[in-house]
Order: C-alpha cells, then sequence, then structure tokens
C-alpha cells in the first residue's frame, strides 16, 4: 500500500467535494434571487391588471 499517493487521492477528493459544495452553493443563491425578481416582476405586473384603465387610453392630437 503506498501511503503518500493515497494520502494524495483523499486530498483531491476531499477538494472535489469542496468544490461541488460551492458551485451547488452559489446555483441555489442564484436560483433564489432569480425567484425573488420574478416574484417582484409579478407583483409589478399585477398592479396594472388591478387598474385597467392605466395605460389603456392614448391621446393623438393631429
Amino acid at each position: 500500500m503506498n501511503i503518500p499517493e493515497l494520502s494524495v487521492a483523499l486530498a483531491n477528493s476531499e477538494l472535489m467535494n469542496g468544490i461541488g459544495t460551492a458551485v451547488l452553493s452559489k446555483a441555489l443563491d442564484n436560483t433564489e434571487e432569480m425567484g425573488a425578481s420574478l416574484i417582484n416582476m409579478m407583483d409589478r405586473s399585477m398592479e396594472l391588471s388591478v387598474n385597467p384603465a392605466v395605460g389603456s387610453n392614448v391621446d393623438l392630437y393631429i
């Protein structure tokens, strides 16, 4: 059994697990931010649909 090679393999495995966890955490943060933006956008669009007169009339002068 080669102890130094085993140690390097274990260190690499731990490093890859740490990197995977960091990438997954960043993806989760990004997903939460996008969800919050989507909810905010839906709230703003609901304001316009509650007031149907807003934006439905255009005054044109020739």
